[in-house]
């Protein structure tokens, strides 16, 4: 009983937010390539990119602690129904002709904010239903599904965008919120984490404060979050500036935008599904590092390849490494983390995700027009191969990396 009730949460979860990302996916692709085709200027994505990342990263913290504080189930829902309204009332000022550039970075602003109180609360809310030795796999199936759910969404966002204009978009993704909020609302039951329960004793900044001591406490999660951000860094080059590289050397094609972007979410799928199925090593670590060096060498490769055929095996093969980092590390935190304090961790990894890739932008956007995108792929590629090794080497991070049982046996021994 107790199973089925876990699995019959998971599935619903599951598929609430996959369908909501749906249709922040087709928003988030109709807007990229509006100001890829429309400008091909690096600045501008740069310009996209902060509006997309920094009121996330201004409201993690922030978000992190309700998600410790609060219902994290009612979080969610609010998160979703307030992008929703946001995204009609803009829908209707673009049918009234109101439409520019600078409406869309403030839609994507504006997204960011939903993003920055949804993240935490997602990360923190999966182990409350899900038990801790599926953790892996139901993050894995998580993993599988939203690549699934962004294969479609390129396609069907350049298919729409052929077809119809973007308020349409915009319309699409208000009934996919309504749809997944009313999976969240009336059919998935999930107990209340125990902190939203009790009467609050305590303020609200002393709870913060809480969190960053207990992060500055753990020595684990110090280096592993600094491993974090340089990750990030790094992989802002090939995950930003590959749509602008192929619209300068391959054409001016939505087709070809779409092309990449569906190779990589193919390959996120089947690497979901292999992470879900394998596990992984043992030792977390040591997944994330193979994930890490792979990594390193294929956005190397986008940087070489004059084959257009050949780039889009490269992005299938770059897809499939990105659960095999994501998931370990995610089901890491979610194993070593106590309930109490999982928001504010995943909180700070917002943080970390939507500072660290926007500071890589302002740095590589900017040159992007300067220096050939390829030389920054090949650059950055080759330093996230070395910066791998930081991961393998880390005694505290492998040590925090093995699974529990071993650390059992060794308390016996």
């Amino acid at each position: 009983m107790i199973f089925e009730q876990w699995k019959r949460n998971s599935v619903l979860f599951l598929g609430s937010q996959s369908i909501s990302l749906f249709g922040s996916s087709l928003v988030q692709y109709a807007i990229m390539w509006y100001v890829v085709l429309n400008t091909q200027s690096g600045i501008m994505m740069t310009i996209y990119i902060l509006c997309g990342f920094i009121p996330t990263f201004i409201l993690s913290p922030f978000a992190g602690v309700w998600a410790d504080r609060y219902n994290r189930k009612k979080l969610i829902i609010i998160a979703d129904a307030s992008i929703a309204f946001v995204t009609l009332i803009l829908a209707i000022v673009f049918l009234m002709g109101y439409e520019s550039l600078w409406l869309m970075f403030l839609i994507a602003s504006i997204r960011a904010l939903g993003t920055g109180i949804q993240t935490p609360a997602v990360g923190a809310i999966i182990p409350q239903f899900v038990p801790e030795d599926k953790l892996t796999k139901v993050n894995g199936a998580n993993g599988s599904i939203q690549a699934l759910v962004m294969l479609l969404a390129p396609m069907a966002s350049g298919a729409l965008l052929g077809l119809a204009s973007i308020e349409v978009i915009f319309f699409i993704d208000v009934i996919t919120a309504a749809i997944a909020i009313f999976i969240f609302l009336v059919l998935l039951k999930i107990p209340s984490n125990q902190k939203s329960t009790e009467e609050e004793g305590v303020s609200y900044f002393t709870d913060l404060k809480k969190g960053f001591l207990y992060i500055k406490e753990h020595v684990f999660l110090k280096k592993f979050f600094l491993f974090f951000a340089l990750f990030f860094i790094l992989a802002s080059v090939p995950s930003f500036l590959t749509p602008l590289q192929v619209t300068r050397t391959f054409g001016e094609d939505v087709k070809l935008l779409t092309a990449i972007e569906v190779a990589f979410s193919i390959g996120m799928m089947a690497g979901g599904v292999l992470i879900a199925t394998w596990g992984g090593y043992k030792n977390k670590i040591h997944t994330m590092t193979l994930a890490s060096f792979l990594f390193g060498i294929l956005t190397f490769g986008l940087g070489v390849v004059p084959n257009f055929i050949v780039y889009l095996a490269i992005m299938v093969l770059t897809g499939i490494t990105m659960p095999i980092f994501s998931t370990p590390s995610t089901t890491l935190l979610q194993e070593k983390v106590e309930p109490e304090y999982l928001g504010r961790v995943f909180g700070v990894v917002g943080m970390i995700s939507t500072s660290m890739m926007p500071l890589g932008m302002l740095i590589f956007g900017p040159l992007s027009d300067v220096v050939a995108i390829e030389w920054l792929l090949v650059g950055t590629g080759i330093a996230m191969f070395i910066a791998s090794f930081f991961l393998i080497g880390s005694k505290v991070l492998v040590e925090a990396g093995k699974p529990k049982i071993i650390e059992q046996e060794k308390v016996h021994l």
